[in-house]
C-alpha cells in the first residue's frame, strides 16, 4: 500500500494533463468572489526535486515537463499551457528547471485570501514531508493537512460552508480496491454536494478496472443528472513497454469553458510530448 511515491512521476506527461486541467478549473471557479474550498485527496509530498531523489531515477520529467518547455521555447502554445508553465516556472530560477510543484503547491499558489485547501495523505513518510513543505508557504494558515483516508473522510467536508468546491481525486490505483473506493466516494459526494466540481485523474492501463472507469463514472453522473467531460492523453503506443503511456481526466460538473481550453491545448501536447505515431488525445463531454 505504501510503496507508491509520486516523486518517481513528478513532471511526467500525466502530471501535465492533470495540472493543466486543474489550473483552468481553479481559475474559472475563482471568477466569482465567493470563497472556494479545494480538496486534494492524495497530496503526496507537495513539491519535488527533478535533479535528485526518486525523480532523477525515473527521469519521467525528461519526456514530460522538460520536453514541453523545450517545445514551448520555439513553437506557439495555447494560453492554457502558458498559464500552466508560468506556475511551474515560478518555483524555479530563470536559468534552471529543477523543481516541479505537485498539485498541493499549484493549488496553494492559486489561493485567494478567502479560499481554503484541504490536503489528504496516508503515506507515513510523505505526510511528514508534506507538512513541512506546506509550513514554509505564506498560505499555510489557509491549508489543512490530514493524515487520513480521504475516501472515508471526504463526505465529512461536503458541502463546504460556501457551497463552492473543487475536489481532485488522484490515487495511485496500485491497490485495485481504489477503483471501488472511488466509486463509493463519488456516490456519497454527489448525494451530499451535487453541484461540486469533481476532477478524477486515472492511469490508462490494460487492466479491466482502468478501462471500465470512465464508463462507470458516466453512469454515476447520469444517475445524479450531472454533466461530465472526459479526456485522455496518450504519448506513445508501445504494448510491450511497462511505463505509463497514457492517462485521463474525468470531470463531473465541468465549467463550460473547459472543453474549449482542452481542445486548444491537447493537440499541442500531442505534438510536444508524442513519442511515436500512436500519440493522440481523446476529448468528449455530455451536458445534463
Amino acid at each position: 500500500m505504501f510503496s507508491y511515491r509520486h516523486a518517481f512521476h513528478a513532471g511526467s506527461h500525466a502530471d501535465i494533463l492533470k495540472h493543466l486541467t486543474l489550473v483552468h478549473l481553479v481559475e474559472y471557479l475563482q471568477e466569482k468572489p465567493g470563497a472556494l474550498t479545494i480538496v486534494d485527496t492524495h497530496a503526496g509530498a507537495g513539491i519535488y526535486s527533478l535533479i535528485d531523489g526518486f525523480a532523477s531515477v525515473s527521469k519521467e520529467a525528461d519526456g514530460g515537463i522538460y520536453r514541453l518547455m523545450e517545445y514551448a521555447a520555439s513553437n506557439p502554445i495555447s494560453e492554457g499551457i502558458q498559464n500552466y508553465l508560468s506556475l511551474i516556472q515560478a518555483e524555479n530560477t530563470a536559468d534552471e528547471m529543477s523543481i516541479y510543484p505537485g498539485s498541493p503547491f499549484i493549488l496553494a499558489r492559486l489561493l485567494r485570501p478567502q479560499d481554503r485547501l484541504k490536503l489528504f495523505e496516508l503515506h507515513p513518510k510523505e505526510i511528514d514531508i508534506l507538512r513541512h513543505n506546506i509550513s514554509e508557504l505564506k498560505q499555510a494558515k489557509q491549508i489543512d493537512v490530514y493524515a487520513a483516508d480521504s475516501f472515508s473522510r471526504l463526505k465529512g467536508l461536503l458541502p463546504p460552508p460556501s457551497r463552492r468546491g473543487l475536489v481532485l481525486i488522484d490515487p495511485s490505483y496500485e491497490d485495485k480496491q481504489d477503483y471501488r473506493y472511488l466509486e463509493a466516494a463519488m456516490e456519497e459526494a454527489l448525494q451530499r454536494f451535487a453541484t461540486g466540481c469533481y476532477a478524477i485523474w486515472y492511469p490508462v492501463l490494460s487492466r479491466r478496472e482502468s478501462a471500465d472507469l470512465p464508463g462507470r463514472m458516466k453512469k454515476i453522473a447520469a444517475l445524479h443528472k450531472r454533466s461530465w467531460l472526459h479526456t485522455e492523453l496518450r504519448v506513445e503506443n508501445a504494448p510491450k513497454e511497462r511505463r505509463l503511456q497514457a492517462s485521463g481526466m474525468f470531470i463531473i460538473n465541468p465549467p463550460w469553458t473547459l472543453e474549449k481550453h482542452l481542445a486548444e491545448s491537447l493537440p499541442i501536447l500531442v505534438k510536444a510530448l508524442g513519442q511515436d505515431v500512436g500519440a493522440q488525445y481523446l476529448l468528449n463531454s455530455f451536458e445534463a
